[in-house]
């Protein structure tokens, strides 16, 4: 797997993220499954059931972040601020509608942060290439 460019921000909140359900969510779903236990006859134990499922996304979302962590290449856009006006990863362009005058706010961000609600929009977008 190639590495993935990640803004700082991106990579701090993965690792929030992470620390969240190592340290919250899975005792939470473990203790889930142990009440569930406690009821007794497992196979028709709805509670366990969905503790079970559960437990399975929080495992897959661990190791899909932990994934990402490890290939991530954190970039801070600050370092790599281009004087010339070029667009390059995590730069913050306005554009506007030539017709309208319509101006939006984009910043390019690795895919794991592309939130276009808030300007936001991923290195690997068809605008961001456009733009880049």
């Amino acid at each position: 797997m190639s590495k993935v460019p990640m803004t700082v921000a991106g990579a701090e909140r993965l690792k929030h993220e992470l620390h969240r359900l190592k340290t919250v969510d899975r005792p939470a779903v473990i203790q889930a499954i142990a009440e569930a236990r406690a009821h007794g006859d497992l196979s028709e134990n709805a509670d366990y059931d969905a503790a079970k499922e559960r437990q399975g996304f929080i495992e897959g979302r661990i190791a899909d972040i932990e994934a990402k962590i490890a290939h991530a290449q954190v970039i801070n856009p600050a370092d790599i601020y281009d004087h010339e006006g070029r667009i390059v990863f995590g730069a913050t362009v306005e554009l506007e509608d030539a017709q309208s005058g319509e101006a939006v706010t984009y910043q390019s961000v690795g895919d794991d942060e592309a939130e276009i609600k808030l300007g936001k929009i991923s290195i690997t977008s068809p605008i961001a290439r456009a733009l880049i």
